[in-house]
């Protein structure tokens, strides 16, 4: 008896084992994939390597990469989340092809965008002919027919035929785009797990092009001019205090539902840095990414960050879920508050005459007293514009620092 257990024991573990073995996964190298949409295809690139035992999917925008873990099977399905913005691929595998969807998680209602993807070296873009002029330097860029102000910067670099760069808004950047400029013009794109989006332009001269900005909700006519002193709207004049105010007066909860306040001990006579975010914002997860580490450096010099978040909803568990990837993957040490819904902010924040973008990061100094508040955030991807806002942040706390 106790034999023909251990028969069945040892055959239920071989077919197990068989199929855990036997069922399709990713294959290791570069593949090419493209997002099906109704104004055109909008392609990414990604590497697939493994880490240890687990398989490690890593999407490539020009210098920029980000990897995915976590990656699960189901038969012939794979299932790749993307915990930054709660969003997933997933799709069936058929050898070196996925067929798949790309979809929203936090929008119950999301009926997804269509994939396709091959395991190849086929480039992002392939180029076609040689071009007859260059994108290389700084554009005015208007989206037309955007409401508001619309003076936007592009700012590209091209090494032959080769295109890298981002667009600039008063909100924050496109951050990484890679594409191409050949006889047929200019073809730029990106995909970091949020929303996939394509570039396209023709030049009309050597100073002006036309083109559209696709995503997969539809498409925007763009123009661009260019101009080697191009530049945004000053970000530390579009976010005011209303009439009448000096100091913000929030209280709100931290990951283990304790109540802060700027009033807290933890904050008095300090420089404090006040950062509105929220998880699913890539220029947000950008913001964080430098704060995070310039604080732990510059903690010790009377200064303190907190964050404000704003998520897509206020269930608690959704929240928990969110803050909690978010903190993991990014790390920071200061304290993250969850400020409620996106919208919420003038509940939370009545003292601000209206938030005008995800970043806003607003400056106390050491009397509690606002000083200055800065709209949006424009990250690594902007390369020079990112190098001045480095500057310009670590002077002016050196400036409040100083400050009896």
């Amino acid at each position: 008896m106790i034999k023909h257990a251990i028969f069945l024991m040892t055959v239920l573990a071989f077919a197990v084992s068989g199929h855990s073995q036997n069922h399709p996964s990713l294959k290791q190298g570069k593949w090419y994939a493209e997002f099906i949409t109704k104004e055109g295809n909008i392609p990414f690139v990604f590497e697939v390597s493994n880490a240890g035992e687990e398989t490690v999917l890593t999407l490539i925008n020009g210098a920029e990469r980000v990897p995915l873990q976590g990656i699960t099977y189901k038969e012939d399905s794979v299932f790749i989340p993307i915990q930054d913005y709660d969003t997933q691929l997933s799709g069936v595998l058929h050898g070196d092809t996925i067929d798949g969807t790309f979809r929203r998680l936090f929008a119950n209602s999301d009926p997804g965008v269509s994939f396709r993807a091959m395991r190849s070296t086929t480039p992002r873009f392939v180029s076609i002919g040689k071009a007859t002029t260059n994108l290389d330097g700084k554009w005015n860029v208007d989206f037309v027919g955007e409401k508001g102000d619309s003076k936007n910067v592009g700012i590209f670099s091209q090494q032959g035929s080769e295109l890298t760069g981002s667009i600039l808004t008063n909100s924050g950047d496109l951050r990484f785009l890679e594409g191409v400029l050949d006889e047929s013009g200019f073809r730029l794109s990106a995909f970091a797990g949020l929303s996939p989006y394509l570039i396209q332009g023709q030049f009309i001269d050597k100073d002006h092009f036309e083109g559209v900005f696709i995503t997969s909700r539809g498409r925007q006519l763009i123009k661009g001019v260019r101009n080697k002193d191009a530049a945004l709207s000053d970000p530390y004049s579009l976010t005011q205090l209303k009439d009448g105010y000096t100091n913000l007066n929030f209280s709100l909860p931290d990951q283990e539902n304790k109540l802060v306040s700027l009033a807290d001990a933890k904050y008095k006579n300090k420089v404090v840095v006040v950062s509105i975010l929220g998880s699913w914002c890539p220029n947000c997860l950008d913001e964080m990414s430098y704060l995070a580490p310039w604080y732990k450096e510059n903690k010790e010099r009377g200064v303190e960050i907190v964050g404000l978040a704003f998520e897509r909803k206020n269930d608690p568990e959704y929240v928990h879920k969110v803050l909690s990837n978010l903190i993991k993957k990014h790390g920071p040490t200061y304290d993250i508050l969850f400020a409620g819904k996106i919208g919420d902010d003038k509940k939370v924040l009545p003292e601000i005459d209206g938030l005008k973008s995800y970043p806003t990061t607003i400056f106390i100094d050491k009397k509690g007293h606002v000083r200055k508040i800065h709209t949006g955030f424009n990250g690594p991807a902007t390369g020079l514009f990112y190098e001045e806002f480095k500057t310009e942040f670590n002077k002016l706390i050196d400036e409040l620092l100083k400050e009896e």
